[in-house]
């Protein structure tokens, strides 16, 4: 069972959270879930939906045909009206009479979202309480929480003509977005300070580490991302486990704060949110078009880890070891995601965290009279600043040298995950995952994660050599990893089999279902 809802309406309604809401209710009824979020770079009117899948099996991504529609406004069935069947179910609260239809009647005032809310828990035969346990918790101490458990009672004892039976398990699931789990690896991780300039979708990360001041030092935003990558470098000389975040625009400003870092070897951690570019580009939507200046984005030659999550538990993990790597080589770690990955929620049974010890530091935070020296220049041993050939060499060599170190201390971690079976191999990394592992119930086929970019895992090169066909899906243009791949094991993918998807929006499975059998796959 694949249940798809939208929910629909302008910016200002409370779309978003109307959708959160309702996917830990299904989260915790036992549903498995995943929440996506589109809206337009607008405050309030313009089209804002979230569709939120629910099913009895695991899900990973969303599909653009409803069975429910909760329409906020008018508007939002013009909008979608060619993904509707003939048995959609639209809960609407501004017209009544017509077939399918569900009228509320509810006050047109801020309560207005709690009646959609229920009347859909209702109608899926949800219980009560697992709304009533949400909406107490999300809302303690806010005025309007007596309104809205008044709504709840109110509208759990109508009796609606439309009733759904969907099966699903009775376990409670974990409800977590990748924002959320790159906030917990962080945390997980003794991290003292973030910096961070406000820019879609990063900037949802200063929010959650804004609230974590009772276990971090502090969230601050400079004035500018320039000065948000200069401060974390000079956190770290302090002693502090320092991480800024940014997206595309604000990392190309970061880059000679990046090539500062290679100088000077100070553990530094960059959460980098992608969206589509070039410049502005369309500010709230998905792409995957940085991986490249993840990858090589600085002056200069020095090593870097780049790490892109697939999912919110692996934001945890693979942000813990951006840590870990960090402050064990003194280099810089980027955690490389995307608008979809840290928007979208995502459930899970229970699950445990590979939780990687971080390093102590010889100098911490605070510590008092302690004196020590880096710079942007070269220099000897001593850090003494130095243009002699010797010198340059040497340190030069030390730097490349921890590419070394690293290649072999991440074979320890997990660099790549291999899915399904079949002849034919799909590689892909970061927010396709979800949408890639929901297709292969449908194909005859192979799936390789690919989560570290760098150091790159060159063991695939097996995966690639038993393979029948090599395909590589990727949300931009130009085939980004099909590059990395050809760099580190000299395996050209061909243009025909390249997946690429740049409209802004991520693959569903079926866009990834229809391209693959195009190209043969069974």
């Amino acid at each position: 069972m694949r249940f798809n809802i939208l929910i629909g309406g302008r910016a200002g309604q409370g779309i978003n959270e109307l959708a959160n809401i309702l996917s830990r209710v299904f989260g915790k009824a036992g549903f498995y879930v995943f929440n996506y979020r589109d809206y337009e770079s607008l405050v309030t009117g313009g089209h804002n939906f979230n569709i939120l899948c629910i099913s009895d099996k695991k899900v990973g991504s969303f599909d653009y045909k409803y069975d429910v529609v909760l329409a906020l406004n008018k508007e939002t069935l013009e909008i979608h009206r060619q993904n509707f069947h003939k048995n959609t179910l639209f809960i609407v609260n501004f017209s009544e009479g017509k077939d399918n239809f569900i009228f509320l009647n509810a006050n047109k005032d801020k309560t207005e979202n709690m009646a959609f809310a229920t009347a859909l828990c209702k109608i899926l035969g949800i219980e009560k309480n697992f709304l009533l346990d949400e909406v107490k918790k999300r809302f303690a101490g806010k005025s309007m929480l007596e309104k809205d458990i008044e709504v709840i009672e109110h509208f759990y004892s109508k009796d609606f003509e439309k009733e759904i039976k969907v099966s699903h398990e009775k376990t409670s699931k974990i409800v977590l977005n990748g924002v959320e789990g790159v906030s917990k690896g962080a945390v997980l991780s003794g991290i003292d300070i973030y910096f961070a300039y406000p820019m879609t979708p990063a900037t949802t990360l200063l929010n959650f580490l804004a609230k974590e001041q009772d276990k971090i030092f502090f969230a601050y935003t400079p004035e500018d991302e320039i000065s948000v990558a200069n401060a974390g470098v000079g956190a770290s000389f302090a002693g502090a486990k320092a991480m800024v975040g940014t997206s595309g625009g604000g990392f190309d400003l970061m880059t000679e704060a990046m090539s500062f870092q290679g100088m000077t070897e100070l553990p530094l951690v960059v959460y980098l949110a992608q969206r589509p570019g070039p410049s502005t580009g369309v500010p709230t939507h998905t792409g995957q078009q940085d991986l490249l200046v993840a990858c090589f984005g600085g002056h200069g030659e020095f090593s870097r880890v780049v790490v892109a999550p697939g999912n919110s538990k692996e934001c945890i993990e693979k942000t813990n070891e951006a840590f870990y790597l960090a402050e064990k080589f003194g280099v810089l770690s980027i955690v490389l995601t995307d608008k979809h990955l840290v928007e979208s929620d995502f459930s899970f049974n229970e699950f445990r965290i590979k939780e990687i010890k971080i390093p102590e530091r010889k100098i911490k935070l605070g510590m008092p009279g302690i004196l020590f020296r880096r710079s942007s220049y070269e220099h000897d041993a001593n850090w003494n600043n130095s243009e002699q050939i010797s010198d340059i060499v040497e340190s030069f060599e030390k730097r490349l040298e921890k590419h070394k170190m690293l290649e072999k201390e991440v074979k320890k971690l997990e660099m790549y995950k291999i899915y399904g079976k079949g002849k034919d191999l799909v590689i892909g990394w970061g927010s396709t995952k979800g949408a890639m592992l929901d297709a292969l119930d449908s194909l005859d086929a192979r799936f390789l994660q690919i989560i570290y970019m760098s150091p790159f895992p060159k063991e695939i090169s097996g995966f690639i050599k038993n393979a029948r066909n090599v395909f590589v899906v990727e949300n931009n243009a130009t085939g980004q990893l099909s590059k990395l791949i050809a760099q580190n094991t000299g395996f050209i993918v061909e243009d025909k089999n390249k997946i690429l998807k740049f409209d802004g929006r991520p693959f569903t499975p079926q866009d990834i279902i229809d391209e693959l059998k195009k190209r043969g796959v069974k």
